[in-house]
């Protein structure tokens, strides 16, 4: 089992602010962050979140959706039960399941994919970086077959020189992509986000990889 150190276990300002404001865990603060400095989501927008539970960030997507827009939440894991809102579609199972892609992909096309996935970490951060690696690449997968022309997204990221590489393969989609890291995020971590702004029609990025 992995273990966390023992400063992870005390809430800090964040994991405080968001129990008072009723989110499941501190991440919400990262994405909203992100979209008040790159403008992510509009309002009726259709999201896709992935890797979601426990769901602070679909719970804040909800909330600041609007009652025309959607939320699409996929993880293996279940939601926390206060994580509810008529404009959710939930899915639990692996992102790299045929059925549950098919099941994704009937519910969009969506205007933004989120993705604030972890693998579980060993403390081995050669190993925690490659799994995080992989997960970039599925959510960049999401993002290129399932999002609208100017679409916007965003994924997490281990950081040890790889995102450069993700980077790369995200200029080919979008029209602006780019390395951020929140204010929200402890400063022990080693985690940061790429973000993707203006997904490029299919003639101008779309390659035909498949997972």
């Amino acid at each position: 089992m992995p273990s966390k150190s023992n400063s992870y276990s005390k809430p800090d300002f964040w994991s405080q602010k968001a129990f008072k404001e009723g989110y499941p865990a501190r991440s919400v603060y990262k994405l909203q962050e992100i979209d008040e400095k790159f403008s992510l989501l509009k309002k009726a927008s259709c999201v896709l979140d992935l890797g979601s539970a426990p769901g602070s960030w679909t719970t804040w997507l909800l909330r600041n959706l609007g009652e025309n827009g959607k939320v699409v939440s996929v993880d293996l894991n279940p939601l926390s039960k206060s994580v509810k809102g008529k404009n959710l579609v939930f899915f639990q199972g692996d992102l790299l399941d045929e059925s549950v892609r098919n099941k994704i992909r009937e519910n969009g096309p969506y205007d933004v994919v989120v993705c604030d996935a972890a693998p579980l970490t060993t403390g081995n951060r050669t190993v925690d970086t490659a799994r995080s690696r992989a997960l970039v690449e599925m959510a960049i997968w999401y993002a290129e077959n399932m999002l609208k022309p100017n679409g916007n997204f965003c994924v997490k990221i281990f950081q040890n020189g790889d995102q450069q590489k993700e980077l790369q393969k995200m200029k080919l989609l979008f029209n602006l992509a780019k390395g951020f890291k929140p204010v929200a995020c402890r400063a022990e971590s080693f985690e940061t986000y790429l973000i993707g702004l203006g997904r490029k029609g299919e003639d101008e990025g779309k390659n035909g990889e498949t997972l």
